[in-house]
């Protein structure tokens, strides 16, 4: 399954030539990922603070295949690549109508208030675990 969020190109993602300055994607793919947990695992970030408990990245992998300009509408398109115990791996998915922007492949890691990695809980996994089996909408 395809989780989906369209953010616009906005000034303040932007370098001098109006093109996004590319740490900026690293900011919009945590807000996918950020949207992802609260639209469907249903345990925002917040909740995560509450519990304290939080899922840093731990890791990212970036390829920039053709530049953005503000004003743009990215779709962004976020699918789980693996579950692992206290990990997650995504891939994320840029585009601009026909033109794919941005590929990132980030790893979560669902850690505790000292930041130690924790397993999953049950109610979570199942979530996640079900969003993954889901087809894909043609």
């Amino acid at each position: 399954m395809i989780y989906r969020r369209s953010i616009r190109v906005e000034f303040n993602h932007c370098d001098p030539a109006g093109i996004v300055f590319y740490p900026r994607y690293f900011e919009m793919t945590n807000s996918v990922c950020e949207g992802f947990f609260r639209d469907v695992a249903r345990y925002s970030f917040a909740a995560m603070m509450a519990a304290g408990e939080g899922a840093p990245t731990a890791r990212m992998q970036a390829d920039f295949h053709a530049p953005s300009r503000l004003e743009d509408m990215l779709d962004w398109r976020l699918s789980v690549e693996k579950l692992g115990r206290s990990s997650i791996g995504f891939r994320i998915e840029a585009h601009c109508g026909s033109s794919h922007r941005m590929t990132a492949l980030p790893t979560l890691v669902l850690v505790d208030e000292a930041g130690r990695p924790q397993p999953w809980p049950t109610h979570l996994r199942d979530r996640i675990t079900a969003f993954m089996e889901e087809p894909d909408e043609p």
